[in-house]
């Protein structure tokens, strides 16, 4: 039987709150840009279609796929930084990108059943949860 020390449970949960507002600073920073590059990409195309929303999704998930890849390899960072940018600043920038690693980790660890089963749960129940959402606010206040 082990004796836990109470310096180790202590550092244990200054672990976890750093990485807690790591994440909470990155996702501020994410988000910002987010509306930030968005915005003006809507602006300059000028399109009803959400050119914006499109060019963070698909920058995000390139970006977590490449900094995915490389704070597992090559580019060793510590966990609270690797967290701050993963989840906190991709996060709050667009969380499709981690959709998007999750379903490919599945996928390049040979679940592709598991993979796909995320893709299609995903917009299978996401989409109509955003209908749901809307009548359900229409319903309440009669917008």
């Amino acid at each position: 039987m082990s004796i836990r020390r109470p310096n180790t449970l202590r550092k244990r949960r200054e672990t976890a709150m750093t990485k807690v507002l790591f994440v909470a600073l990155g996702g501020g920073v994410g988000s910002a840009l987010r509306f930030l590059i968005a915005t003006a990409t809507q602006h300059l195309t000028g399109s009803s279609f959400p050119m914006g929303t499109l060019v963070v999704n698909v920058a995000g998930c390139f970006a977590i796929g490449f900094l995915g890849s490389a704070f597992g390899g090559p580019v060793l960072i510590r966990e609270e930084y690797r967290v701050a940018i993963l989840v906190g600043l991709l996060g709050g920038f667009t969380t499709f990108s981690s959709y998007g690693w999750e379903s490919f980790a599945l996928a390049n660890d040979g679940e592709v059943g598991r993979a796909l089963g995320n893709m299609l749960l995903s917009n299978a129940l996401g989409l109509p949860a955003v209908w749901i959402g809307y009548r359900t606010a229409q319903a309440w206040w009669g917008v």
